[in-house]
């Protein structure tokens, strides 16, 4: 299980607080580990571009002290300003649906956004977390999957 406040912050700041960049923030996971890095008392930069991702899922996090949002497209360069410690690279349409209705983006942000949060994850010397899709097997033949699968 991931569990975030096992990460270890290193840097200058308060002992174990982080700054995490989140792509992917207005999707369902990534708004729901900007929720969970939050109430832990972490800095969060919550990154999406909407293409699949909904402000519905972030409204209550605007105006909110340690958070912060930047409308990017992860597949061009990314910049933040100032340190940061994590960066977990949650930003992918993540629906068969999706995949068929936006194919090229889907590639995209799948190495290009890769590659441009690797890029500023080294830039920083960020911890870094790759999220990916059961989707990736292709068309399973037992519901749910369990891990073994």
């Amino acid at each position: 299980m991931f569990r975030p406040s096992l990460l270890l912050a290193e840097t200058g700041r308060k002992l174990g607080l982080m700054r995490i960049l989140i792509t992917g923030a207005a999707g369902f996971l990534g708004s729901h580990l900007c929720d969970r890095f939050l109430a832990e008392g972490h800095e969060v930069i919550g990154m999406d571009n909407f293409i699949t991702g909904s402000s519905d899922n972030i409204a209550h996090l605007l105006g909110r002290a340690g958070f912060h949002f930047i409308k990017h497209d992860v597949t061009n360069y990314i910049f933040v300003k100032g340190p940061l410690d994590g960066v977990l690279h949650f930003a992918s349409p993540a629906s068969p649906v999706d995949y068929l209705e936006l194919p090229i983006q889907t590639l995209k942000v799948g190495s290009l956004g890769a590659h441009k949060t690797l890029g500023i994850a080294k830039e920083k010397r960020a911890r870094y977390l790759l999220a990916s899709t059961s989707e990736v097997y292709g068309d399973p033949q037992v519901h749910p999957q369990p891990e073994s699968y």
